[in-house]
């Protein structure tokens, strides 16, 4: 299994955004610099993710993304599953399986995926962003910081 990009982007734009206050919003456009990622895909990521209740979309000259909820209660796996969508991990009806439903591997492949959002749910977005991660994250910041007040 691998995670789609829209949820690459959506689990990076959350950890960079659990290392600020959520009273100082971050825009899409550092978040996108800091990532290379382009700005347009993390808008609909950041509609996602407001969606889900994840993250607050502030208006204004001083607006951006802040969290909608502490980093400590957002379970990673509920994210994922919120992410990922309901899209099965194999696709029966296209092409046409010529086992028509006489197979039990669509079966497997849930439960298997089902363990696999619960196992995840048992961090949280706070454990993955902490450490190395967290420097990480505050020395990018730092940097932007720095390099957007040279350029005024």
């Amino acid at each position: 299994m691998q995670l789609t990009r829209f949820t690459d982007f959506g689990l990076r734009m959350l950890m960079y955004l659990s290392k600020h206050d959520r009273s100082t919003p971050i825009t899409i456009a550092e978040i996108a610099g800091q990532f290379d990622v382009p700005h347009n895909h993390l808008i609909k990521v950041a509609n996602r993710l407001g969606k889900l209740g994840l993250v607050k979309a502030l208006r204004g000259r001083n607006g951006g993304l802040v969290l909608a909820l502490p980093a400590e209660s957002i379970r990673l796996g509920d994210t994922l599953r919120g992410l990922e969508g309901d899209t099965p991990l194999v696709n029966c009806a296209e092409p046409p399986c010529a086992l028509g439903g006489n197979c039990l591997l669509s079966g497997a492949l849930l439960s298997g995926l089902n363990a696999f959002y619960e196992r995840m749910n048992e961090y949280t977005l706070a454990d993955v962003a902490s450490g190395r991660t967290e420097t990480a994250i505050v020395r990018m910041h730092r940097s932007y910081l720095s390099a957007a007040s040279s350029a005024h």
